[in-house]
């Protein structure tokens, strides 16, 4: 069978988060006031690493990737479903929503292989510091970015042409506020088998794999670390490596809770709640994180506000 739409279904409806009207405006507002931090930090920290001279390494590089990749699919996601909070029926048709669901996937998967790519670049800096320069050149650095968006592609690629094999021919009103995997099989007619085992071994292995990445570079760096004589070192050591642990805990712990366990009606609700915290909330909480906690990227802004200032004052 050759890849194309087989279904009878030429557009979808939306379900979003609620039905309540009372709802809609408070949520409007809200979520629209989340999107609107979301670009300005993410634009924030991309153009604040590429003005200060002193953030080019390879930490913030693989930093600013991971704020491009949280800008993009929150930008995926976010407006459309700012549309369903002012519009009685938030209609979207089958190509936009199998193209939603490929630039999703895309850069979901990316995100979790940004963030054990920057998890190996601290157990490199931690544990091999003298090594550090040749470890984690400019090249190897291309590198792995540009597997770790081979890794988005493949999956994308992979869910979005089986899904594309699914025949939709009943009911098209989705119950999820954008088009993903779960509430898309559940309209399905046909059998969704080969999506199932799909599903599970891209998740399995672009959960897991980063996962245990993670967890091997960080097991590593504690035990470097306790190995430091001195408190301050210690203190250095760990304030490198707490932004990113936070981020990576709130990014996998929501992640986890959505596809591991396996998906029923009853469980969609539930998993609405999870999805919103990391496809909406956790974009917005990534350069926070990263700038609160950061002691370099605070010096790099406190410069170059106090550079304009500088300037305007210069002009008066």
């Amino acid at each position: 069978m050759a890849v194309g739409n087989h279904s009878t279904v030429t557009e979808f409806i939306l379900a979003g988060l609620t039905e309540k009207p009372e709802l809609q405006l408070p949520l409007f507002l809200f979520f629209l006031g989340v999107y609107v931090v979301t670009v300005v930090g993410n634009l924030g920290m991309i153009t604040l690493i590429g003005l200060s001279s002193h953030l080019h390494t390879p930490m913030y590089y693989f930093l600013s990737s991971l704020s491009f990749i949280d800008l993009c699919y929150s930008t995926v996601i976010t407006p459309k479903m700012l549309v369903n909070f002012v519009t009685e029926k938030n209609i979207i048709s089958y190509l936009e929503c199998m193209t939603q669901l490929y630039f999703f996937t895309f850069f979901i998967i990316s995100e979790c292989h940004m963030f054990a790519v920057m998890a190996y670049d601290r157990y490199v800096a931690i544990c091999n510091p003298l090594l550090y320069n040749v470890t984690m050149s400019y090249l190897v650095c291309s590198w792995l970015a540009v597997g770790v968006y081979m890794m988005g592609l493949i999956g994308a690629i992979a869910h979005t042409s089986c899904m594309l094999r699914v025949v939709f021919c009943k009911d098209k009103i989705i119950n999820h506020y954008f088009c993903d995997i779960f509430p898309l099989l559940e309209l399905s007619c046909s059998s969704t088998y080969i999506n199932e085992v799909v599903l599970l071994c891209f998740n399995v292995f672009n959960i897991l794999a980063p996962t245990l990445t993670i967890l091997g570079s960080y097991v590593s760096v504690i035990a470097s670390i306790l190995r430091i004589p001195s408190t301050e070192g210690k203190s250095k050591a760990f304030s490198t490596c707490s932004s990113h642990i936070l981020a990576v805990t709130i990014f996998y712990g929501s992640a986890a809770f959505m596809y591991l366990p396996p998906s029923n009606v009853s469980s969609m609700d539930q998993s609405n709640v999870s999805s919103v915290f990391y496809t909406i909330i956790v974009p917005m909480l990534n350069p926070l994180v990263y700038s609160l906690r950061n002691k370099d990227v605070k010096v790099a802004l406190n410069k170059i506000i106090e550079k304009r200032l500088f300037c305007i004052l210069k002009d008066f």
